[in-house]
């Protein structure tokens, strides 16, 4: 399957703003964003005086943001808009349960994961169960009762026994609940948009460009 292997950080400085891809690197002056203000490339730093961007610059740069923030490829993001837009209620907010409900997703929320490109390798190696049974596959869409832990073989990794030991610090949104004992958390609902903490990400101009 085809990925992105070029720097993630460019990702960040193209958008404007951090989209939390390097996980604690984000939160330290080694943050790229910080660090160079501005769009990569060798016109990066004249773009920011060019003329007020168009109505398509703004839906495009809209889509690109919410594809990258979760780690998603154009095609799979087409397919997961298609799926929004057959479901009942808001396309955009339908889209973004979609992609709050990834696996990879879920178990960076649960925070076994510094970052959810980590957790997309994690899931990839079959560190993590659903049910009890082991999915290898970040883009699983996990539902509401799921239960999602570390495999018990992969607890014993020195990267999971610091994981537990730093959960306490960090947060669960309120659709989702943890036991750090047993290293693992339950899916409660469907994420609503205020749990999902992603005010970057405009929805509606993600609608209007695959609109058009």
């Amino acid at each position: 399957m085809a990925r992105y292997h070029d720097s993630v950080c460019k990702l960040c400085r193209r958008e404007g703003e951090k989209l939390y891809l390097k996980g604690e690197r984000c939160f330290s002056p080694k943050c790229a964003v910080d660090r160079r203000p501005y769009a990569p490339g060798s016109h990066g730093q004249q773009a920011q005086f060019q003329r007020k961007p168009s109505d398509y610059s703004l839906q495009l740069r809209a889509k690109q943001k919410a594809r990258r923030y979760y780690g998603v490829l154009e095609r799979q993001f087409r397919r997961y808009f298609g799926a929004a837009e057959r479901r009942q209620g808001l396309t955009g907010l339908n889209l973004l349960i979609v992609l709050e409900s990834r696996l990879d997703n879920v178990v960076y929320r649960l925070g076994f994961a510094g970052s959810r490109p980590q957790a997309r390798q994690l899931v990839n190696h079959g560190h993590f169960t659903v049910n009890g049974r082991k999915v290898d596959v970040p883009s699983y869409t996990v539902e509401p009762g799921d239960v999602i832990a570390v495999a018990d073989n992969s607890r014993q990794h020195t990267y999971f026994k610091q994981v537990a030991e730093d959960l306490e610090h960090r947060a669960v949104p309120d659709w989702l609940s943890r036991d750090s004992m047993t290293m693992s958390g339950r899916v409660l609902a469907l994420p609503t948009r205020e749990s999902m903490d992603i005010p970057m990400i405009n929805e509606q101009l993600i609608v209007e460009f695959y609109s058009r």
